[in-house]
């Protein structure tokens, strides 16, 4: 008996750094079913090489995204979900969001 692995299709939502790696701000990519949210961040840093590894992953480690930056699935934090091991669904659209720095912090 051949078992088949289901494939799942996602969008991902790139800004800044991984929108020029990627060459636009969105594409669908084809998952494996019941793929987390770390399996999409790690297939990301794979196929758009050292530069997505490093941005993505905190200090360049492959197990801990970096904490600065937010995923959301379907416009919902993912750390309000079960964080990286959110599991993926069909049609699923996750937003690599980058650190937001700046701004004043006192009104003079």
């Amino acid at each position: 008996m051949v078992l088949s692995v289901r494939a799942l299709r996602v969008k991902v939502r790139y800004f800044t750094t991984l929108r020029e790696l990627a060459g636009g701000a969105e594409e669908e990519l084809e998952i494996e079913d019941d793929a987390s949210l770390a399996d999409l961040i790690r297939d990301v840093a794979l196929r758009y090489g050292k530069e997505a590894h490093n941005y993505l992953y905190q200090n360049g480690e492959k197990s801990k995204a970096d904490p600065s930056i937010y995923f959301l699935i379907n416009g919902i934090n993912a750390r309000m979900l079960s964080g990286m091991d959110t599991k993926l669904r069909d049609g699923h659209v996750v937003a690599i969001i980058p650190p937001i720095g700046g701004g004043q912090t006192s009104i003079r």
